[in-house]
């Protein structure tokens, strides 16, 4: 079996705290090459994620790796949190530039990820192995294809180790996208972000939202099974299996699952495999 990690998002509420920590042992169970962490913006995950990453850490024996992103963060915010994490034993951060909330109205000290990661290196030398994001079906904001990959390029010219992907289901795109960041002389590995299907109605509202496309035949056959809650579930298993299957066949170098703190719809996947 390839090496996976996996992804959490820091629980702001105790229902929130319940749920993750009954999902960490059993996701766990899998072996993780590491778990990370995402972070909210504005600020409000300043002190969440943090925490999260040391209970992951502490709690559960994880290799955790914080998010961080450019909004809401001042290079001296930002400086403090890479000594806190370098200080709990993190060796890996995720370098994101994420979104804008609603009602914020700029970024903070860095506009672009490659900007955030040239300053982790700069303050921190090569002490994390940094990986950062990048969009096989091309970033929603983005003007084309073509300043899509030369922005994962200034990434990497900046000093990322790798990348993972947003989520897709069309193992083709992810196989073109890798092809072409080849060409362009991007060698890192970039390893595939696999969102496992709990809630199929609020995939295609999310999907919608950050640019991943659904097949249209998934959506039909997902339609055609009704309420039976049980199908629904195998056949999003069996989708999901049979894309990572493709992905490992194909040389991608591990797999990356968006777990959303639920443990039931990855374990059915890896379990296929």
């Amino acid at each position: 079996m390839a090496a996976i990690s996996l992804e959490f998002f820091p629980p702001k509420t105790d229902e929130q705290r319940a749920q993750l920590a009954k999902a960490v042992p059993k996701l766990r169970a899998l072996g993780p090459e590491y778990a990370s962490v995402t972070f909210g913006a504005g600020g409000s995950t300043l002190s969440y994620t943090p925490e999260t990453v040391r209970g992951l850490r502490e709690r559960h024996g994880l290799d955790a790796a914080p998010h961080l992103s450019c909004v809401g963060g001042t290079r001296a915010e930002i400086g403090a949190l890479l000594d806190q994490y370098r200080a709990m034993g993190c060796t890996r951060i995720v370098a994101l530039r994420g979104d804008l909330p609603s009602g914020m109205a700029a970024y903070g000290d860095f506009r672009y990820a490659n900007e955030l990661v040239a300053f982790i290196r700069e303050h921190s030398g090569r002490h994390f192995h940094i990986e950062v994001g990048c969009y096989p079906e091309v970033h929603p904001q983005a003007d084309s294809a073509t300043s899509d990959l030369d922005a994962l390029r200034r990434k990497v010219e900046a000093g990322a180790d790798g990348a993972i992907t947003q989520y897709f289901y069309n193992p083709d795109a992810y196989f073109r996208f890798v092809d072409e960041a080849r060409r362009v002389g991007i060698g890192v590995p970039i390893v595939p972000g696999i969102m496992p299907i709990a809630n199929f109605s609020q995939l295609q509202r999310f999907s919608a939202l950050c640019g991943a496309e659904i097949p249209r035949w998934l959506g039909k056959r997902m339609q055609a099974l009704g309420d039976d809650a049980a199908a629904i579930r195998e056949l999003a298993a069996d989708v999901v299996a049979g894309l990572c299957r493709r992905l490992l066949d194909g040389g991608a170098p591990g797999l990356h699952f968006y777990t959303l703190n639920l443990a039931r719809p990855t374990l059915a996947v890896v379990e296929r495999l």
